[in-house]
């Protein structure tokens, strides 16, 4: 099938030959006929199979058979992930001369209302920066919109945006079509379908396997205290085997992924270093860089593991394991992109087990052990503590962070809130939170636990059945035995 055969104009077909897409993924094949039927739509699909382009074509054949601004709103979790559909928009639009603007935070937000205030026909923004746009000035409106797309939806719907969209919804006009789209199905998504006015379209891909078949996963078992050698260990090994190749580092927090960059310029990876405490200049730089091939490496949080398509990266290399398994399928989903290869590498140590099994029975793949030689990490393990212990050094000599928590506490001040208070509430519900999950871990091993027995007393044979078996002693060979032991 082409998309000739989705209902898209002709013009549309040969902007996507010119970018070199000829042939419609499942999702685009699905869902575009819905939407261009003014139906909402709700598509949910694996990492890299198409899903942007999966709402972008029909908006711009709408757009272009209807143009005005504000035409399109469409919200995203991450900046990084605005900007690239941003350059989808204005590459698939190029032939209608489509205008876009993107509204994130950490940009001059003087210059942002100019843009808005002109109506471009797609606005692509982060929820918070939008939000006070709408609470701050009144040179725009979007009570015309045609179109509100929530891509990766089960993160905007999930996490803390809750009063952010709730003020951009207020200003939206009842009737429009709204396109949610993800690469994980949420219960939240699925109760949206359910409780929705206009009943969705409703598609999901269709697969055993929750992350695709062309990722190799892996893991590299070792004690805590080894961690960092194991990681340069594999690095080393993986770039003298695939030089070309590019490779993401994933970390658990801001810090923890200023350390590592810093801890793989020291031992010569050049590196690029991405995270929400950096200003988005240099984030945009950081990642104009990695893109371009000039480093290969790229350090990051979970801000990279949304949307992001880069062809050459082949490596995805978890320094921590998500507590949450969805949050790993978006990290691995930025390799093996588009049917091509690529390889996941996930550090465990004796604290994340239990998290592996449960990302294994999301993903329904078993990961195989990684081959390292423990006798090179113990060579390089002095080297590697030392340079850590440096990078830590530095950066505490820096104040690394404490910009974030000075404005945090301004904020709650300001919202009359007292920050001592705060903090102790945060400390009371992480605590509820680890003996939740700690229960929660208990019930599971006693689960397995009590599966393993069942599946060893089906294995025995049964006691009646053994004991039939032996032959009998009759009385009298009886007495013979004892009077011959006498």
């Amino acid at each position: 099938m082409d998309f000739a055969n989705t209902g898209l104009h002709e013009w549309l077909t040969d902007q996507c030959k010119t970018m070199g897409i000829s042939k419609p993924t499942e999702i685009q094949v699905n869902c575009i006929p819905h939407i261009l039927n003014d139906e909402d739509c709700i598509g949910c699909a694996k990492t890299g199979s198409g899903k942007t382009a999966a709402f972008a074509l029909p908006i711009l054949q709408k757009l272009s058979e209807d143009p005005y601004g504000i035409f399109a709103l469409v919200l995203t979790p991450t900046r990084e992930l605005a900007f690239q559909i941003s350059e989808q928009f204005s590459v698939l639009g190029k032939p209608i001369g489509v205008r876009v603007e993107v509204i994130m935070g950490g940009l001059d937000m003087m210059e942002q209302g100019l843009g808005l205030s002109v109506k471009p026909h797609i606005v692509i923004s982060t929820p918070g920066r939008l939000a006070d746009h709408l609470q701050s000035c009144d040179t725009f409106s979007l009570k015309k919109i045609k179109f509100l797309v929530l891509d990766e939806a089960d993160r905007l719907l999930e996490d803390d945006y809750g009063e952010q969209l709730e003020t951009i919804f207020q200003a939206l006009p009842k009737k429009r079509q709204t396109l949610l789209f993800s690469a994980t199905m949420t219960q939240t998504i699925k109760q949206l379908q359910d409780v929705a006015l206009n009943k969705p379209f409703f598609w999901q891909q269709n697969s055993q396997i929750a992350t695709v078949e062309e990722l190799k996963q892996y893991y590299v078992l070792m004690s805590a205290d080894v961690k960092d050698a194991y990681m340069m260990h594999v690095l080393d090994l993986y770039s003298e085997a695939h030089p070309k190749s590019s490779t993401i580092i994933f970390a658990a927090t801001c810090k923890y992924t200023q350390i590592i960059g810093m801890l793989c310029q020291e031992l010569g990876f050049d590196c690029v270093i991405l995270h929400s405490l950096m200003k988005q200049k240099e984030r945009l730089a950081a990642l104009a860089k990695f893109k371009s091939n000039q480093v290969k490496i790229l350090v990051a949080t979970d801000v990279a593991s949304r949307g992001l398509d880069i062809p050459t990266v082949d490596l995805i290399l978890n320094h921590n394991i998500p507590s949450k398994p969805k949050n790993y399928i978006h990290r691995v989903g930025r390799t093996a992109r588009a049917g091509r290869g690529g390889t996941a590498i996930s550090l465990v140590t004796q604290f994340d087990i239990q998290l592996v099994h449960d990302i294994e029975a999301i993903t329904n793949a078993k990961m195989a052990e990684y081959p390292t030689h423990e006798k090179e990490v113990m060579k390089i393990l002095t080297e590697v503590a030392v340079a850590r212990r440096e990078a830590e050094i530095r950066l505490d000599e820096k104040d690394f962070g404490q910009q974030k928590e000075i404005n945090r506490r301004k904020r709650l001040i300001q919202e009359g809130k007292d920050p001592e208070v705060e903090d102790l509430k945060k400390r009371q519900l992480i605590k509820q939170k680890f003996r939740k999950h700690r229960a929660k871990m208990l019930e599971n091993q006693a689960k397995l636990k009590r599966k393993q027995m069942k599946q060893k007393d089906n294995a025995q044979p049964s006691t009646s059945g053994s004991q039939s078996n032996k032959p009998e002693v009759k009385t009298s060979d009886k007495k013979k035995k004892k009077s011959s032991a006498k």
